[in-house]
């Protein structure tokens, strides 16, 4: 019997989970620390708990949202995306990260459909070195000639990968194994693959380059659970032993969340061990593995999220720009003041925001409603026979993924020191196909449940099933 992608994909993100667990014990201590965050934040808001019931979110709420991984070359990366296609995860959104002072660009592996996001929505946010920014000749041929000699899947992991490429799936005793097999590409290693020298000398050229060449594969860098009230969690990560990064990335706290906000522990120092002269291992350190937690809000169309690109610029520019270990002007208060006052434009009401255009919500229709067919939208939303809630944004924003990327690698990482030109057609070439649009997917999705809204109101009959967030 074949088992679904999003059957494996749950099978991975457990067994990731789990892995993760046992090489960062920290991020078990997280993970019990959300936990509690959540139950609480249900039970003080009756209202809040009965959304994530009536929208299907309560089932996926305690599953890690996503992780992270950073490959070398463009033929690491086409093979990522054929793992990952295994598990019904398409790549979604480019990301450039070279602007503020990461040498990456990136994408986004996830499910696509609302169906694949309600049974899992485990991603992962995926980065390619740009080679062509290490400025020194001689060090970036080091560094291509180091990355070709490895191989970041197992053999059996490659055979898995082409049965399930030409049989359209995986029996279930396969799934088990492509699994086990697959967590060995994002294992920790620690023993790099080159001597102390080369190693430096990379991470002179930014530490992030060190962590994509000195090893032997893409190991997971964090893994990231969903909260319902992040800046509970930024308070109290301290009093559980974490060292949080001082702000949270991304918008201000707000009745109405939208996007993506995000804050982690700091990196952890690591022992491994560098390749020596004489055959022996040379003991040493590294700092690239930590522990994120994320609070989802609703998706934005084009026009919210010129706006939000806008008024994020002027809280940037008034002095809400973090540095390379997360601290800002006047510390976490100030730059949460310097954040809310930029956006006291953004309208924070769910009514103002859909009339607005400014961003995406899904519609159902009310237990029981009817309607004839010339019933207007509004009328319908006015007297409660078509209800519209916000769609999770279920992507990721290239300023925060910086913000966390400076914060945990160290203190060379400043923004701005690796600017390149955007490369999404490069990126596309390696990748092996176009990334997907994910105001796409957003569109498609509110129309497809207003279309379906308005059948259940004319027919009396529910409508499909519970809808993903």
């Amino acid at each position: 019997m074949h088992i679904s992608p999003d059957d494996i994909r749950t099978l991975f993100s457990r067994a990731m989970s789990d892995m993760y667990q046992g090489e960062v014990p920290h991020y078990a201590t997280l993970l019990r620390l959300v936990g509690a965050i959540n139950d609480e934040a249900r039970a003080t808001d009756p209202v809040l708990d009965r959304r994530l019931a009536e929208t299907g979110e309560l089932g996926r709420l305690a599953l890690e949202r996503h992780g992270a991984v950073r490959v070398g070359t463009p033929s690491e990366l086409a093979m990522l995306r054929r793992l990952f296609a295994v598990m019904g995860m398409q790549p979604v959104g480019y990301y450039d990260l070279s602007a503020a002072g990461v040498p990456v660009h990136s994408t986004a592996f996830r499910p696509v459909t609302d169906e694949a996001l309600g049974r899992n929505p485990f991603r992962v946010f995926t980065s390619l070195l740009r080679l062509e920014l290490i400025s020194e000749p001689a060090l970036r041929a080091a560094a291509a000639r180091i990355l070709e000699r490895r191989s970041i899947v197992t053999p059996t992991c490659l055979a898995l990968i082409e049965r399930a490429e030409t049989d359209g799936a995986l029996a279930a005793a396969d799934a088990r194994r492509f699994v086990a097999e697959a967590l060995e590409t994002f294992r920790w290693h620690g023993e790099a693959t080159v001597d102390r020298a080369t190693y430096e000398h990379l991470r002179s050229a930014h530490p992030l380059i060190a962590d994509i060449v000195c090893f032997k594969g893409p190991h997971i860098n964090h893994l990231t659970p969903r909260t319902l009230d992040i800046d509970a969690a930024q308070e109290r990560m301290a009093g559980a032993g974490l060292d949080a990064k001082e702000v949270i990335e991304g918008p201000p706290r707000r009745r109405v969340p939208i996007l993506l906000r995000q804050t982690s522990f700091k990196a952890l120092q690591e022992p491994i061990r560098f390749v020596s002269r004489d055959g022996r291992r040379e003991p040493g350190a590294h700092t690239a593995r930590f522990g994120e937690i994320e609070q989802r809000g609703l998706a934005l169309t084009g026009a919210g999220r010129a706006l939000y690109d806008r008024l994020l610029a002027e809280a940037r520019a008034s002095g809400a720009s973090g540095t390379q270990d997360g601290r800002a002007g006047g510390g976490a208060a100030g730059h949460e003041a310097v954040l809310e006052a930029c956006f006291a434009s953004f309208p924070d009401d769910e009514a103002v925001l859909r009339a607005n255009e400014l961003g995406f919500f899904r519609y159902r229709a009310a237990p029981g409603a009817r309607a004839s067919a010339a019933a207007g939208l509004e009328t319908l939303l006015g007297d409660g026979r078509l209800i519209a809630e916000p769609i999770t944004y279920e992507d990721f924003l290239p300023v925060s993924a910086a913000g966390i990327f400076r914060s945990n690698l160290g203190d060379r990482a400043s923004a701005g020191d690796e600017e390149g030109e955007s490369r999404q057609p490069a990126f596309e070439a390696a990748l092996g196909v176009p990334v997907i649009d994910p105001l796409q997917l957003y569109e498609a999705a509110q129309a497809h449940s207003l279309r379906d809204a308005l059948v259940s109101l004319q027919s009396g009959e529910p409508a499909g099933s519970a809808p993903a967030g």
